[in-house]
């Protein structure tokens, strides 16, 4: 009989039963389900059963969180059902089925544009500094700017457009690499597709408008001409040729024998790729990519733009929360190429700022309640500084009402931005430090934008919080401890009972709430708290016992201390869909560690290409008696030095 055949048995009936199940796989504290009909799942009574600790719905994945033992728990389960389990890759496709049209091809575009994010941050940064000290008379009553002054200055602009020209004339080659990259293709060819499209010796795509047709270069086949265009700036057409390159490749893969695979799949993929992309998708792109720039452009400059504004700036917060928003990030881009700036991403600046002071508000409303605090603090501050998902889910969502006066107040701020017809030069850094994307001239509209986006909504949900909010919501009450099926692991002894927990990395701890997943954020998996590291090792906190680890994707381990404290170690958010690319164990499951040990190295760079946060998580997931556990959360640690947890 296994450990929890009973919870096994339970878990399947009201799943919906082996019918019901199309996938499922594992990953460090969940099992994760792909069903046919999600709505014969019966939540409560799955969160019911004693070894479950919550369920969520994500990405079309119904997730069961067990913990530390969801291996043991998944073995016995798969084997009681008769099901084969699959890979983390399989039950991922498998969820899109659960996706409409509409939702795969956000999805798509989401991870096509996350690994690429921090640049277009970083180059709307430059720009903005470049634009600053460049074009903004600041001196000589308002007639000269720095680099008119300062051959320092004027030779800082002109290097910082190295930068810039690299990120936003050269982003199909990012757009192409990260198509090939998602799509588990040659990344390499995706790059040399991307550096195709935008050849010195192509007409620059910024130069098509102002020359001739005749004095546009061709390719002369002699049946045929084709004009040498690039593609600078273009998204569509670079989205295009990636998918194009993709396809070819993989279907000369599925053809091609294996002994000759290396020579003729990457000619027979590239060379079609690069013709059809000059020929075909990159003509079909560029006018699609206008068309769309054009519509929204119509739309942003018609006599019903501050309806158009109205409406964006009300709907663009819902819009976060289905993940649809990541389209304005091809349009926007599309927007700067086609028009030299963009009226869109200001308005998303905008909604991040309103979102954050309605956070600001309910910060406020309760300033009692320790616990509510450790949650809107860290959600104010990011939606301030433009990633607006955990206040939205933290907070905003949880009351309501604070959602629907940020969307108000989003609305007002962004008919102000319209109507004076602020601009922005490129995506840059949402929410507060969105100013510096904006063109200068525009710099006071925009400031009286997001004074209306701080202030409406801050009022708005003060006076509505102060009706609906309850007394308990106000002021905290005392909170249990949470405990979980697996023990926890702790370091060095201190008097008696008294645990003293050494810091796993170099680098600065945070409280559980600022973690991105709301199965550590809101305890679930029990206490806790996080790591964001400066170092690339993750050590021993404690001496103890190995008594998990993830051996395919190396990203997490478990740890049991002498008195049956059970402790988990999370490398990163969503790092399981690395598959252990950039990781490295130094630990196997029942190996005995010291304090200070070596358990995981890890590549930042990489996980960062991956577009997941290195964010890394400690949990005590079994206190075994400890009822008193203390972190210290905002200080800088020091790997086998500092103390960064007590239980006592």
């Amino acid at each position: 009989m296994g450990k929890y055949q009973q919870d096994v048995q339970t878990l399947l009936d009201k799943i919906g039963g082996k019918k019901n199940i199309q996938a499922v796989s594992h990953c460090m504290t969940r099992m994760r389900f792909v069903l046919v009909d999600p709505k014969k799942a019966d939540e409560k009574a799955i969160e019911a059963i004693p070894s479950v600790k919550g369920t969520f719905t994500q990405a079309g994945q119904y997730q069961v969180i067990i913990g530390n033992d969801v291996a043991n728990f998944y073995q016995e389960f798969t084997k009681f059902a008769g099901i084969e389990g699959v890979s983390k890759d399989a039950v991922k496709n498998a969820a899109k089925t659960n996706q409409n049209p509409l939702q795969r091809i956000m999805g798509a575009l989401g991870e096509i544009f996350a690994p690429i994010i921090p640049a277009l941050i970083c180059g709307g940064l430059v720009l903005g500094f470049r634009n600053l000290i460049g074009e903004v008379d600041l001196l000589n009553g308002g007639t000269q700017s720095l680099t008119d002054v300062s051959q320092f200055w004027a030779g800082l602009y002109n290097f910082l457009w190295l930068i810039g020209e690299a990120i936003f004339h050269f982003l199909p080659v990012g757009i192409t690499w990260s198509i090939t990259k998602k799509m588990g293709t040659t990344q390499i060819l995706g790059i040399v597709l991307g550096l195709t499209l935008i050849s010195p010796q192509l007409l620059n795509a910024f130069s098509v408008a102002t020359t001739a047709p005749a004095d546009i270069p061709v390719w002369d086949f002699g049946f045929a001409q084709v004009q040498m265009i690039g593609y600078q700036g273009q998204v569509v057409a670079a989205i295009l040729a990636g998918f194009v390159l993709v396809y070819l490749e993989k279907f000369f893969k599925k053809i091609c024998p294996e002994v000759i695979s290396m020579v003729v799949v990457p000619f027979c993929a590239l060379v079609p790729s690069v013709l059809i992309a000059h020929t075909i998708v990159g003509p079909i792109g560029w006018k699609i990519g206008d068309f769309i720039a054009n519509i929204v452009n119509m739309g942003l400059a018609s006599n019903f733009k501050l309806i158009f504004a109205a409406l964006f700036g009300l709907l663009y917060a819902p819009v976060v929360m289905t993940g649809l928003h990541h389209m304005t990030n091809a349009i926007d881009s599309q927007l700067v190429n086609t028009y030299g700036g963009t009226n869109l991403w200001p308005m998303i600046a905008l909604s991040n700022i309103a979102q954050g002071s309605a956070v600001l508000a309910m910060s406020v409303l309760q300033k009692r309640n320790e616990r509510a605090q450790q949650v809107i603090i860290p959600a104010c501050i990011s939606c301030y500084l433009g990633v607006t998902e955990p206040a939205l889910f933290g907070v905003n969502l949880k009351y309501g009402f604070p959602l629907i006066c940020g969307m108000i107040g989003s609305a007002c701020a962004a008919m102000i931005s319209i109507g004076t017809g602020v601009t922005a030069m490129s995506i840059g850094v949402g929410g507060l430090p969105g100013i510096l994307s904006i063109f200068p001239e525009y710099w006071i509209n925009f400031l009286l934008a997001m004074a209306t986006a701080i202030v409406v909504p801050f009022v708005l949900t003060f006076i509505v919080g102060r009706v609906k909010l309850s007394k308990e919501d106000r002021i905290m009450e005392p909170t249990p401890a949470v405990a979980s099926d697996i023990t926890t692991p702790a370091a060095v002894e201190a008097p008696a009972t008294t645990i003293m927990l050494k810091a796993i990395c170099d680098g600065r701890t945070l409280p559980l709430s600022e973690v991105p997943d709301d199965v550590f954020s809101k305890g679930i998996m029990g206490e806790g708290m996080a790591f964001e590291p400066t170092n690339d090792t993750i050590y021993a906190p404690a001496d103890a016992k190995v008594s998990v680890v993830m051996e395919d994707s190396r990203h997490a381990c478990g740890l049991q201390l002498a008195d049956g404290t059970e402790l988990l170690i999370h490398i990163g958010v969503d790092t399981v869909d690395m598959k252990g690319d950039g990781f490295t164990l130094f630990v196997h499951e029942g190996d005995t560690v010291k304090a200070g040990d070596k358990l995981i190295s890890f590549s930042p760079d990489k996980i960062a290409a991956a577009g997941h946060p290195k964010t890394t998580i400690f949990i005590v997931t079994e206190p075994a008696g400890h009822n008193k556990m203390t972190f210290h959360t905002g200080i800088e640690t020091k790997h086998g030095e500092t103390v960064a947890a007590e239980l006592a």
